[in-house]
């Protein structure tokens, strides 16, 4: 949890999560993520296997395209971390922060890896 918790610290890497967290299940294409937040894709490219690497992020092809997307069960490992000791044995206390990230048709969605640039 360590690894992941590193890789949001960093400003560019929440933003992307923070985008694909929005994204939901669809995911977007590395193009996208980088006209929007505004960063060039080598750069973008080096955030996103942070992100791959510390297991919040999944990828997967289509055609030429590669699409990002949040991974539930990373991202879920997360915040069951942050939240375990909140509740202090009262799980009333944690009511309003604990959430449950629901699932959908399965993709084919693996770990990604750096793609060769071109």
């Amino acid at each position: 949890m360590v690894e992941a918790l590193a890789s949001l610290a960093q400003e560019t890497r929440l933003d992307a999560f923070r985008l694909l967290v929005k994204a939901g299940e669809d995911g977007m294409m590395a193009g996208d993520i980088a006209r929007r937040l505004g960063v060039p894709a080598p750069t973008l490219s080096f955030h996103l296997a942070h992100l791959s690497h510390a297991g919040l992020i999944a990828c997967r092809r289509e055609g030429r395209s590669i699409i990002y997307s949040v991974r539930l069960k990373g991202f879920r490992a997360l915040l069951d971390y942050l939240v375990e000791d909140c509740c202090q044995g009262r799980p009333e206390l944690c009511a309003g922060v604990l959430v449950t990230c629901g699932t959908g048709p399965s993709r084919k969605i693996r770990p990604c890896k750096p793609v060769p640039a071109k």
